[in-house]
C-alpha cells in the first residue's frame, strides 16, 4: 500500500472510536515492515492532542510486553540451574580418567623397550639386504644399456645411420627408462640429440648433392621421356594405319592428313629406329634416388618428417624457377626450344617419380600446384619467344616440340589442355608468317609474269598448264596448234602456291588432337586470310604501280576473273583434304570471289584513270592559235593521235566483259569533252576569235565522228556523242549567232540550247567581245550595222542578269 493510501486508512480509522483506532493503529505498527511515516503523521495531524492519547496508549503496549517477557523468563530459570549442577558433577569423573590413562601409558612404555632396540636391529639387516638385491639388479638394468650404447656408436662409425636411429629409439623408447634415475643415463641422453643433429646433417648433405646431380640429369632424362613419347606415338599412328588397311577405309592419319603426304616420313622413322633401336631407359636407371629414400627415412625417424618435405619441395620449386627461366636468345633455334622442353619434362618425370614411390614426399596436390605454376610460366615464355619468330619452319618445328612436350606429360597425368590452347594462337601466329612468306611469293610472281597470255604450240604444253591450272574451255580445246591461254603465266603458277599454302597450314593442324571439322575450319579461315589480305594486297600494290599500264590492267582483270573462277576447285581441294562435305551447316565458304572481284574493279578503275590521264598528256599537246582569222579546214594533229589511241586502246578492251569496255569508252568520251570545255573557258585564255571557235569547233565533229563509229560494241545508238552535247550546243550557238532564240527559249526544257550555261556563254562571249576590240573583226558591223553591235552588248547584260539571277537563286 502507498503512503497516500496508509493516511487515508489510519484517517478514516481516527474518525471511529479513538481507543479502538489507537488499538488498531499500533497494530499496524508492529505488523508493517514498509515505513511508517504516513501512519504516525495521521495520528499527529488529524486532532489536537490526540498524540498524547496515541503515547499513552503506546506505553500501555510496552508494559504488556513487558510482563510477558518476565513470564516467559520465571518459566525457564530452573531448568537451567539443574543444567549446570549436572555439569559439575562429570567434571569430578573426568580428572579420574585422566590420572588412570597416564598410569597404562608409562607403564606400557617402561615394558617396550627392549622389543624396540631389536626391533631396530632387525630392519637395519632388512634394508642392508633390500640394497644388495637392488644393486645386482640395477647392475642387471644397466648392462644392457651400456652394450645398447655401444652398439650405436658402432653403427655411427659404420655410417648406418638409420639402423643408428632405431637404436637410439630403442634406448629411448625400452632401456633408458629403466636406468633414468642414473647420471650416465642422463648424459647418454644429452648426446643423443647431438648425435641425432649428425645424423640430419650428413644425410640432409646427402640430399643436397642428389638434389644438383638430378639438376644436372634433367636434360637426360626428358630427352629420354620425350623420345620413349615419340616412338609410341609413331608405332599408335602405324597401328592405326595397319587397321585402316586392314578393313578396306579410307586411310587418313590421325584423321588429318592423307596417307600418301605422311607414308615416307613413317618409313623414315621407323628406319631411324631401327638403326638407332637401343635399350630403354627408365628414369631409375639415370638417377639414383637412395638419397632421398634414405634422408626421407631418417627424417621419419625423427619425427621430423614435416622439415624434409619442406625444405625438398622449397630445393625443388627454386630449381623449377631456374628450369623455367629461358636463354635469351631461345627462339633463334628449334634447339634452343628443345633444351628448355627437356629440362621441364626431366624435372616433372622425376617428381613423379618421387610421387609414386615414396608416401608423403611429394603429394598429387603439390605436383598440380607446381605444374599450374609451371605451366601459367611455359606459356607466357612460349608466347614471348614465338612472337620473334617469323621462319615458318622455326614455328612449325616449334609446334612439333609443343607437342611431343605436352603429349610425354600427359602420359605422366600431367593435365596439357592449355598448351594445346596455346597451340592456337601459335597457329595464328604460324599462318600470320606464312601470309608474310607468301606475300613474297606472289610479290615475285608478279614481277616475273610478262602479262600476255601463255602461248602453248602443241599438246604436251597443254597439258603441262592444265595440270597445274583448271581451266577448262571448249572452244580452246578445238582450236589448233599453236594457240594462247587467256590468262598468263602468273595465274597457274598463283593457283600452285595457294595450294602449297593450304598444305603448308595442314602440317601445323597434325596432332592437334582437333577433329576433321575443326582442321576443315582451320584451312578454310587460314586460306581466306591469304586471298582476302594477301593476295588482295598483292593485287592491289600491283595494279597501282606506275609502270603498269592499260594493257597489263587489261591481262589482270582477265587473270582474276580466272583466278576466281577456280576459287570452287580450292573448296573441293580443302574437302578432299579433311574429308568434310561443303553441304555441312558449319563449313566455312572461301571468299575469294569477293577478293579477286575487287581486285578486279580496282583494275578497272585504274583502267580510267590512266585513260584519262592519257587523253590530258594528248590535250595538254594542243596549240590553238586563239586570234586566227580563219580556220585550218581540218582537224588538229593532237586530236587526230587521241582518236587513233583510242580506237587502238579500245580493241585491246574487246577481251574485257562488255560493261567494262563500255565504261570505259563513255568515261574516255566525258573526261575528253570535259577537258576541251576547261580550254575554251580556261581564265588565263584572254581572247578567242571567230576563227579560231570554228577550228575548234572541227576538232568537236572529229569527236563526234570517233562516238558514231562505235568504237566499243554493245553502246545503244548515239549514247557516246551525249558525252559532246554540252560543246556542240555551245559552239552552234556561237556559229550560228542565234542569240534571240537562246534567251528566248531559256529554262524551257524542249530549248534548243538547253545545255548551255548562261555563265559559260558569257565567259565565251566577252572572250571573243575582247578580240572584237583588238582585232576589230567586228569593224565592217559596227560600219555597216551599228543596231547588231548594240545588240551584243544587250546580250552581254542579259546574260548577265540570268548569271545574277541564277546566283541569287541559289
Amino acid at each position: 500500500m502507498s503512503a497516500a493510501g496508509k493516511s487515508g486508512a489510519c484517517e478514516a480509522m481516527l474518525e471511529g472510536d479513538p481507543d479502538q483506532n489507537y488499538e488498531n493503529v499500533l497494530a499496524e505498527i508492529q505488523s508493517f515492515e514498509l515505513p511508517i511515516e504516513a501512519t504516525l503523521r495521521s495520528v499527529y495531524d488529524d486532532q489536537p492532542n490526540a498524540h498524547k492519547k496515541f503515547m499513552e496508549k503506546l506505553d500501555a503496549c510496552i508494559r504488556n510486553h513487558d510482563k510477558e517477557i518476565e513470564k516467559m523468563c520465571n518459566f525457564h530459570h530452573q531448568g537451567f540451574v539443574d543444567a549446570i549442577t549436572e555439569l559439575l558433577k562429570v567434571r569430578t569423573d573426568a580428572e579420574k580418567l585422566k590420572v588412570q590413562v597416564t598410569d597404562t601409558n608409562r607403564r606400557f612404555q617402561d615394558a617396550g623397550k627392549e622389543v624396540i632396540v631389536q626391533t631396530e636391529d632387525i630392519i637395519r639387516c632388512r634394508i642392508q639386504q633390500r640394497n644388495i638385491t637392488t644393486v645386482v639388479e640395477k647392475l642387471q638394468l644397466c648392462l644392457p644399456v651400456l652394450e645398447m650404447y655401444s652398439k650405436l656408436k658402432e653403427q655411427m662409425s659404420a655410417k648406418r645411420y638409420y639402423s643408428a636411429l632405431k637404436t637410439m629409439e630403442q634406448l629411448e623408447n625400452v632401456f633408458f627408462p629403466r636406468v633414468s634415475q642414473y647420471r650416465f643415463c642422463q648424459l647418454m641422453i644429452e648426446n643423443l640429440p647431438k648425435l641425432r643433429e649428425d645424423i640430419k646433417e650428413i644425410s640432409m648433405s646427402d640430399l643436397k648433392d642428389f638434389l644438383e646431380s638430378i639438376r644436372k640429369h634433367s636434360d637426360k632424362i626428358g630427352e629420354t621421356a620425350m623420345k620413349q613419347a615419340q616412338q609410341q606415338k609413331i608405332f599408335n599412328v602405324a597401328l592405326q594405319k595397319q587397321n585402316n588397311v586392314k578393313f578396306g577405309k579410307n586411310v587418313y592419319i590421325n584423321d588429318r592428313i592423307p596417307e600418301e603426304r605422311n607414308e615416307v616420313e613413317l618409313k623414315r622413322g621407323f628406319e631411324e629406329e631401327d638403326e638407332n633401336e637401343e635399350e630403354v631407359l627408365t628414369v631409375q636407371d639415370l638417377v639414383d634416388f637412395s638419397p632421398v629414400y634414405r634422408c626421407l627415412h631418417i627424417y621419419s625417424v625423427l619425427g621430423d618428417e614435416e622439415t624434409f618435405e619442406n625444405y625438398y619441395r622449397k630445393q625443388r620449386k627454386k630449381q623449377a624457377r631456374l628450369v623455367l627461366q629461358p636463354q635469351s636468345n631461345m627462339h633463334e633455334t628449334v634447339d634452343g626450344y628443345r633444351r628448355y622442353f627437356t629440362q621441364i619434362v626431366g624435372f616433372f618425370v622425376v617428381e613423379d617419380h618421387i610421387l609414386h614411390v615414396t608416401q608423403g614426399l611429394v603429394t598429387r596436390a603439390y605436383t598440380d600446384e607446381l605444374w599450374n605454376m609451371a605451366l601459367s610460366k611455359i606459356i607466357a615464355v612460349l608466347r614471348a619467344h614465338s612472337s620473334y619468330c617469323t621462319d615458318p619452319d622455326l614455328v612449325l618445328e616449334l609446334k612439333n616440340l609443343i607437342v611431343i612436350f605436352a603429349d610425354t606429360l600427359q602420359g605422366y597425368g600431367f593435365p596439357v589442355n592449355r598448351l594445346f590452347d596455346l597451340l592456337f594462337e601459335i597457329r595464328d601466329q604460324y599462318n600470320e608468317t606464312l601470309l608474310k612468306k607468301w606475300a613474297g611469293v606472289f610479290r615475285d610472281i608478279f614481277e616475273e609474269d610478262n602479262y600476255s597470255p601463255i602461248p602453248i604450240v602443241n599438246e604436251e604444253e597443254y597439258k603441262v598448264v592444265i595440270s597445274k591450272f583448271p581451266f577448262q574451255d571448249p572452244d580452246l580445246e578445238k582450236q589448233s596448234f599453236p594457240k594462247k591461254f587467256p590468262m598468263s603465266q602468273s595465274v597457274p603458277h598463283i593457283y600452285i602456291q595457294v595450294k602449297e599454302f593450304i598444305y603448308a597450314s595442314l602440317k601445323f593442324s597434325e596432332s592437334l588432337h582437333r577433329s576433321s571439322t575443326e582442321i576443315d575450319d582451320m584451312l578454310r579461315k587460314s586460306t581466306n586470310l591469304l586471298l582476302t589480305r594477301t593476295l588482295s594486297s598483292c593485287l592491289l600494290n600491283l595494279i597501282r604501280k606506275p609502270h603498269i599500264g592499260l594493257t597489263e590492267l587489261v591481262q589482270i582483270i582477265i587473270n582474276t576473273t580466272h583466278l576466281e573462277q577456280a576459287c570452287k576447285y580450292l573448296e573441293d581441294f580443302i574437302t578432299n583434304i579433311t574429308n568434310i562435305s561443303q553441304e555441312t551447316v558449319h563449313t566455312t565458304r572461301l571468299y575469294g570471289l569477293s577478293t579477286f572481284k575487287d581486285a578486279r574493279h580496282a583494275a578497272e578503275g585504274e583502267i580510267y584513270t590512266k585513260l584519262n590521264q592519257k587523253i590530258d598528256e594528248f590535250v595538254q599537246l594542243a596549240d590553238y592559235d586563239w586570234t586566227m582569222s580563219e580556220p585550218d579546214g581540218r582537224a588538229s594533229g593532237y586530236l587526230m593521235d587521241l582518236i587513233n589511241f583510242l580506237r587502238s586502246i579500245f580493241q585491246v578492251f574487246t577481251h574485257l566483259p562488255g560493261k567494262v569496255a563500255q565504261t570505259a569508252c563513255m568515261s574516255a568520251c566525258q573526261h575528253l569533252s570535259t577537258s576541251l570545255m576547261q580550254m575554251l573557258l580556261d581564265s588565263e585564255l584572254k581572247q578567242i576569235s571567230m576563227g579560231a571557235v570554228q577550228q575548234f569547233n572541227l576538232d568537236v565533229i572529229q569527236c563526234e565522228l570517233f562516238a558514231s563509229s562505235e568504237p566499243v560494241p554493245g553502246l545503244q545508238g548515239d549514247t557516246l556523242q551525249l558525252a559532246f552535247i554540252d560543246l556542240r550546243q555551245l559552239l552552234d550557238l556561237f556559229m550560228v549567232w542565234d542569240w534571240s532564240t537562246y534567251l528566248a527559249d531559256y529554262g524551257q526544257p524542249a530549248s534548243k540550247y538547253l545545255r548551255v550555261n548562261p555563265n559559260t556563254a558569257l565567259t565565251l562571249l566577252e572572250k571573243m567581245k575582247d578580240t572584237s576590240k583588238k582585232n576589230n573583226i567586228f569593224a565592217q558591223f559596227r560600219k555597216n550595222d551599228r543596231d547588231k553591235q548594240k545588240l551584243i552588248e544587250t546580250v552581254v547584260k542579259q546574260l548577265r542578269s540570268l548569271v545574277n539571277g541564277m546566283s541569287q537563286h541559289t
